[in-house]
């Protein structure tokens, strides 16, 4: 598992105050909604705006695409280093 993975991880820990779970207890390829981590769509919000944040990228809720990228941990970060904003 790579560092931005990792990194990512924590983020959803920290933005979505999800302080009884550590980063063990997400799983790369789980899905981060429903039947996965069960996040919702606030939740989404949360994240994505700790995401731009943290990764100064451009998230464009109208784009569909952006639903596939918070498709799982693995999914945020290929899109991360996709634009190139990977820590």
């Amino acid at each position: 598992m790579s560092n931005l993975e990792n990194d990512i991880k924590q983020l959803i820990i920290d933005a979505l105050e999800l302080e009884e779970m550590s980063t063990a207890d997400i799983a790369t390829d789980e899905p981060l909604f429903e039947d996965g981590l069960g996040l919702d769509s606030i939740d989404a919000l949360e994240l994505g705006m700790a995401l731009q944040q943290r990764y100064n990228i451009n998230l464009d809720a109208e784009d569909k695409s952006t639903r596939e990228h918070f498709r799982s941990v693995a999914s945020l970060a290929a899109f991360v280093r996709s634009e190139g904003a990977a820590a």
